[in-house]
């Protein structure tokens, strides 16, 4: 035991003498962030003197170096590429190695590498029956990839397409498959749009974090879902669509040369699924009795084989099938055979308007007046069989300067005056026969026609002052005269000739005089009492009488003179009359001659219509004032003093006044207006 101790302090002594000889490091192991910077030293070491301290072979290539006695890492370390770096260190003495030491640097990892899709946009085939919750993308056609190690990804879908978000969604946060969720409608939803994000992080607020984005299209691929559907119908929904019925009417006893015009259209039918757009043939299974009825198989166009001989029905199942002979539909068309006797055709217009220039030659067209771009067309149609409309002809019956070509109006001569011209144009249905007329106004101006439609000014000695005198078709309705002129009616009488005019004012005289005669029995029938009574003596005013302004009888004097016409002096707050007319200026109508004579006598039976009051007795009379068609004025005048006496002790119904007055009326009854 004693050895012992005297030996401790020697073994020491030599210890002590050995680490100084030798190389040395504080530490063999230490861990490093990747991306650290390569600037600061990693570690001292200790290196006795008369020594150098050198990178062994087995150092990792390049990532280390040695400066003075300080150990630094020569590159950026990345965890991707190394998580282990070696640095082996040898301490020589001249060639010989005295010690060697080896330093482990653990490289730790950190997220500095993005997600990143294999590619930028992916487009993705979809068959429109895909069942729903399918897969329809896998994961590993739609996974993003991290550099980083031991990296987890986070996924969303975010739509592109508005609503596309409700068709397809992902498996998982986690996993990036794309599932369908919604059946597919290919009409409403052809191709749908989304953008796929992965991030390395769960939380976006993470730092560091990163972010990659890539695009999928989705095109949805047609199948033959649908049957052919005949246009126009409604959609219930994206598979089914309420197919339209057509319907037609056509004349018997004759046999259409084109295809039949059917409402709302022609037969036509198309695939459903527009996608595929497969070719349609048509054909008839039923109701063509004596198959009276053909249909083109690629057109669907409808054709009389014959004529129908009687009114009837026929009620045709036409059947639309693809091409492919793997999906068909069927509508029904209504053809309704009905007598063509008494259909006539119909104009649009009463009255049309065109425009040419003067001085224009032969075969010049003439130009719609609304719209002098376009030339003027006169169209007729037949509204019980439309498919007639094609059978109409036209031809102007009435004017040699213009014809018809088909439904345009061409010049026939040089028009070398202005003015306005009207024709008559005759459309004829050459199967039915019927026929109809409308009345063309054209419009011969030295101006050229406005491009607006609008007419050339009027001036004063212009052409369109001139107006040429036209027969008017037979049947003409006044609607159609009037609708013709071109001041918009209010100068129908430069419509007429004087010949025209003068046949007009006998017939409104002849009228005229009819009126009056039957106003003059009115009379009679309502006042003769009055005139009667009249003729006696004049009793005393009553005080409940007649208020008639007719009437006045100021005295029981006999002395008859001519009675002035009412003044609006002698008006009276009674119900109110329209002022009289002047005399002063009357309008003469021819007196009638007398029916029947009485010896002179001045009693004799005359006529009751005259120019001017007589003031000869016991005669009745109806003349005119200043104006016929002035408000009437009656004036009732009592027979002569020499009746009135035989009749004074018969009452009268007359005022006061009435009596005052009729004094100064003569011999005469009279009626005035």
């Amino acid at each position: 035991m004693g050895t012992w101790v005297l030996l401790l302090p020697l073994l020491f002594a030599a210890a002590a003498q050995a680490q100084g000889t030798v190389c040395s490091v504080n530490k063999t192991s230490l861990t490093v962030k990747e991306n650290t910077n390569p600037g600061e030293p990693l570690l001292d070491i200790y290196v006795p003197e008369g020594q150098q301290v050198t990178l062994g072979p087995s150092s990792t290539l390049f990532a280390f170096r040695i400066q003075g006695n300080q150990l630094f890492l020569n590159v950026t370390p990345d965890y991707e590429a190394n998580t282990m770096l070696l640095a082996h260190l040898e301490c020589r003495s001249g060639d010989a190695v005295v010690t060697q030491l080896k330093v482990f640097v653990s490289v730790l990892d950190v997220n500095d590498n993005p997600p990143r899709f294999p590619y930028e946009t992916k487009v993705w085939e979809v068959p429109e029956d895909t069942r729903v919750n399918t897969t329809v993308i896998s994961e590993t056609e739609l996974e993003a990839q991290d550099q980083d190690k031991d990296y987890v990804l986070f996924y969303t879908l975010q739509e592109v397409t508005l609503g596309a978000s409700s068709f397809f969604s992902l498996v998982g946060v986690n996993r990036p498959a794309l599932r369908l969720d919604r059946s597919l409608d290919l009409e409403r939803w052809p191709n749908m749009t989304f953008r796929l994000l992965a991030r390395d992080t769960q939380n976006e607020t993470t730092e560091p974090s990163h972010t990659a984005t890539a695009t999928l299209v989705l095109e949805v691929q047609p199948v033959d879902l649908r049957p052919p559907w005949f246009l126009p119908c409604s959609y219930s929904d994206a598979f089914v669509c309420i197919h339209a019925q057509y319907r037609g009417a056509v004349p018997t006893g004759h046999r259409l040369p084109g295809p039949l015009i059917l409402h709302p259209g022609p037969v036509y039918a198309v695939d459903g699924d527009r996608g595929i757009d497969q070719p349609i043939k048509y054909s008839i299974i039923s109701g063509n009795e004596d198959s009276t009825f053909s249909i083109s198989a690629d057109s669907g166009n409808l054709t009389m084989t014959k004529s129908i001989p009687n009114a009837k029905t026929f009620l045709l199942v036409v059947k639309g099938e693809q091409a492919d002979n793997t999906r068909y539909s069927v509508t029904q068309v209504t053809v309704e055979a009905r007598n063509a006797n008494g259909s006539v055709p119909h104009f649009t217009q009463s009255l049309y308007r065109g425009t040419v220039g003067l001085g224009s030659g032969v075969g010049v067209v003439i130009k719609d007046a609304a719209d002098p771009s376009q030339p003027l067309r006169i169209r007729a149609q037949d509204p019980e069989f439309p498919d007639l409309n094609s059978a109409i002809t036209y031809q102007i019956t009435n004017n040699s300067n213009f014809r018809m070509e088909g439904e345009v109006v061409l010049t026939a001569a040089s028009l070398e005056q202005a003015g306005v011209f009207y024709a008559e144009v005759k459309a004829n249905n050459t199967v039915t026969s019927g026929t109809a007329a409308t009345v063309v106004e054209i419009q011969v101006s030295e101006q050229e026609p406005s491009p607006t439609g609008t007419s050339p000014p009027t001036s004063p000695g212009s052409s369109r002052s001139t107006w040429t005198p036209v027969t008017l078709p037979a049947g003409t309705s006044e609607t159609t005269r009037t609708e013709g002129r071109p001041d918009g009616g209010q100068a129908g009488d430069r419509r007429f000739s004087e010949g025209e005019m003068a046949v007009l004012g006998g017939v409104l005289g002849a009228a005229l005089l009819l009126a009056l005669i039957a106003l003059t029995v009115l009379v009679y029938k309502h006042y003769g009492h009055r005139l009667i009574c009249s003729s006696g003596r004049v009793l005393e005013p009553q005080p409940q009488g007649f208020d008639n302004q007719a009437f006045l009888n100021d005295s029981d004097d006999a002395n008859w003179a001519p009675a002035p016409s009412p003044s609006p002096s002698h008006a009276q707050p009674a119900p109110p009359e329209p002022k009289p007319p002047s005399p002063e200026t009357p309008r003469r109508v021819p007196e009638a001659p007398a029916t029947a004579a009485d010896g002179g006598s001045p009693a004799a039976v005359r006529s009751i219509l005259t120019k001017e009051r007589r003031p000869e007795g016991g005669y009745k009379a109806v003349w005119f004032g200043e104006d016929i068609g002035a408000e009437a004025d009656v004036v009732v005048l009592n027979t002569p003093a020499s009746e009135a006496g035989g009749a004074g002790d018969s009452g009268s119904e007359g005022s006061g006044d009435e009596a005052a007055d009729a004094q100064d009326a003569p011999g005469t009854d009279s009626i005035h207006f």
